[in-house]
Formats: structure tokens, C-alpha cells, sequence
């Protein structure tokens, strides 16, 4: 038994590095109470936001197990997305949209599950036992079994560390009913570093291990519908999709590979854009645009109110006319994020004129930002 253990657990690690993996290694399908019990304060404390479907399989996530009975061990992946240079830099160029690194090519979901297809088939006929392979879409709790089967530790910024290759890192996982000799878990070795915590824009740690999804700005601008929260807009920056200042910030990186070496290399058009390219989207232009990323999911007018507090925060007096546009969309979010913009790229006395000539809005998030820029003119 022990001999096929070791056989199978070889087969996997030479295939994984084969197919293009950093990182493989087992850990046993069983109850993980620990994980389940912050899952669940989480969800209870409303950290999780709109995300209804984490309260909805909140039961299924708390363990293999329910999502799968007959699994008997998990085996976990992990490839490294490390960009060549640091992205936190692009910060400072208020006239370029900033979009987090992993969207900055295909879709990490499309080629992860192939990869994870391809060799859970293997390793089914190999084997003969009955695989199923899940990334991300799926109640999974992937960072705690990451964890548990030794790829690496959660961080205080929540996200999975790894000595080898820092907090850059995408997870998948095969369960399979093969009975396989789970790996050693890894430690925590964040000691008392709190880097990722104090360069959170906007405060989104209540205490290390715990991140208030509400206030964290790739679920601003990813999951949250609507309009951006007031308080949180400033400090979005030109960060129009997703943020790495937490994961940039971890010194595990300094052994992370990078990208290029992984063929997640970023498209040369996503590495530094031009905002102003990006407000004249309407929605065919955005899908071709983005045809293949993952920045195509949250769909155009929600890219576009992103672009548009960007905007605002840009003192880009060129992005005026573009923004002027979008008072007039169909989207009451864009619309109100428009006059956001305009409120901070116009003096008060362009911006007092133009809310002279403009109708007043049917939607109430319209109205009330036209509402409350006037009221900032009168004091």
C-alpha cells in the first residue's frame, strides 16, 4: 500500500511539473472545523458583501466532504503568476489604468482547468480511481487545503504565502477517491511582518487573518454592483480592476519566479493603458477588447464606473469630454460616477454651469451626486 502511495504521489509531482505546475502536493479529504468556523464568522460579520453565494454554500464549502462524500484525498496545485517587475509603481501614473496582474492576460480559470483536466485524466487511468477537478468556481476552501497539504501558509492579508514563490500563486485541486499519503502542512512565517496590512488603501484588515471584503478594492470593483461607496473612492487611484498592493507588498516575494517564465506574461496593451481608451467603450468594443480575460465577467458598465472614479482621481483635463459623454449613458452607475469625475476634473465654476444645463436625473444614485457636488459648491 505504502509502495503504490509513493508510486502515485511521484506519477503526480512529474506531471504537474510537466504541465507547466509549481507546487503539488496532497492533503487528506476530512473536515477542516478550523476553517469552516472562520468561514463562517466571516459570513456572519457581513465581510463577504454582495457575494450572497457564500452564505448560500456556506455548508458545502466547510469541507471536502460535502461537496464531494466519496473523496479520500485532495491533491492541490499551485502556479506561480509572478509578474517581472513590481506593479505598484503604475500607481503613480494617473493618466494609466491600473489592472491587477492576473487579469492581465487570459483568463487563469480557462487555463488552469485544462491543465487540471489533463492530468486528473492521466492520473484516473493510471490509477483507476474516480477524479474531479474544481479552480475557484467551486465551494472550495482552496487556501486552507493549500495550506493544510504544505504549498504554503495564509498571510495576514488572507491570501496563500509561499516561501518559494511569495503570495503569487494560482490554486486548483483534484479530488479523487484514490486513498493517497497526505503531505505535511506548512507553518506560518509571517512573524511579526505586517506589510500587506498597513499598505491597504483603505483600511481593509479589521485585524490580521480577517480582510472586510466591503472594503477591499478588487471586490469594490469586481463583485460590488452599482455605485462605489463614497469614503472608498479617492483611494481606488486609477486601480480599475482588482488591487496588489497587499500581495505586492509581502517580502516572500524576493523568491517568487516570474511571470514570463510561466507563460502568464501580461498582453504589452494591459501592462500600462491609457484611461482615456477605456471610457469611450461601449459594449461591443469592451468584449473585444477584453475577449478572453477575466475583466470581461463584470461587464462593461461596471469596467466603466471604474474608469470613471479613475478619472476623477486623475486631474487629467483631456478625460473631460469622454466623462462629459457619459452623463448621458444608459447606466445609472456610470452616470453617477460621471458626475463624480466631472465634479473633480471641472472648477467650480465649469462644473456649477453644467449642472445648470443638465436635466435633472430620474435615478436616485444620479440625483444624489448631482445633489451633493452642488452642496460642496455652496459652502
Amino acid at each position: 500500500m505504502a509502495e503504490r502511495q509513493e508510486k502515485l504521489k511521484r506519477f503526480l509531482r512529474d506531471e504537474a511539473r510537466a504541465i507547466g505546475f509549481d507546487a503539488c502536493r496532497i492533503a487528506r479529504a476530512e473536515d477542516m472545523p478550523e476553517a469552516a468556523a472562520a468561514l463562517k464568522d466571516f459570513v456572519a460579520d457581513g465581510y463577504h458583501g454582495e457575494m450572497a453565494w457564500m452564505d448560500e454554500t456556506l455548508e458545502r464549502r466547510s469541507s471536502p466532504l460535502a461537496l464531494w462524500p466519496e473523496a479520500r484525498s485532495v491533491i492541490m496545485l499551485a502556479m506561480n503568476y509572478g509578474p517581472d517587475e513590481n506593479p505598484r509603481p503604475l500607481l503613480g501614473r494617473p493618466d494609466r489604468a491600473n489592472i491587477s496582474v492576473y487579469a492581465r492576460n487570459r483568463d487563469y480559470h480557462d487555463v488552469i482547468k485544462g491543465k487540471l483536466k489533463q492530468m486528473a485524466g492521466r492520473f484516473a487511468a493510471r490509477c483507476g480511481a474516480d477524479v474531479k477537478v474544481f479552480v475557484d468556481t467551486a465551494p472550495v476552501m482552496e487556501k486552507p487545503l493549500a495550506e493544510k497539504a504544505g504549498i504554503g501558509w495564509q498571510g495576514k492579508h488572507t491570501n496563500l504565502v509561499s516561501r518559494e514563490h511569495g503570495s503569487w500563486l494560482f490554486l486548483g485541486s483534484i479530488f479523487t477517491t484514490e486513498e493517497l499519503e497526505p503531505d505535511s502542512a506548512e507553518n506560518d512565517h509571517c512573524g511579526s511582518c505586517r506589510a500587506c496590512l498597513d499598505v491597504c488603501p483603505t483600511d481593509a484588515f479589521p485585524a490580521p487573518y480577517k480582510l472586510d471584503a466591503r472594503r477591499c478594492i478588487s471586490y469594490l470593483t469586481i463583485e460590488h454592483h452599482g455605485v462605489i461607496p463614497l469614503e472608498f473612492r479617492s483611494a481606488m487611484g486609477n486601480r480599475i480592476y482588482g488591487c496588489d498592493d497587499c500581495l505586492a507588498a509581502c517580502p516572500w516575494n524576493k523568491f517568487a519566479k516570474t511571470a514570463s517564465e510561466m507563460k502568464f506574461a501580461a498582453r504589452e496593451d494591459l501592462k500600462a493603458p491609457e484611461l482615456s481608451t477605456f471610457l469611450d467603450f461601449d459594449d461591443p468594443a469592451f468584449r473585444r477588447f477584453f475577449a478572453g480575460s477575466p475583466v470581461k465577467r463584470i461587464g462593461r458598465n461596471r469596467f466603466v464606473r471604474n474608469c470613471l472614479i479613475a478619472a476623477g482621481n486623475s486631474d487629467q483635463p483631456r478625460l473631460i469630454a469622454p466623462c462629459r459623454r457619459l452623463l448621458s449613458d444608459d447606466s445609472p452607475a456610470v452616470r453617477a460616477m460621471a458626475v463624480w469625475a466631472l465634479a473633480r476634473l471641472l472648477s467650480k465654476e465649469e462644473f456649477a454651469a453644467l449642472a445648470k444645463s443638465c436635466s435633472r436625473d430620474t435615478d436616485e444614485n444620479v440625483r444624489r451626486e448631482w445633489e451633493r457636488e452642488e452642496e460642496v459648491l455652496c459652502i
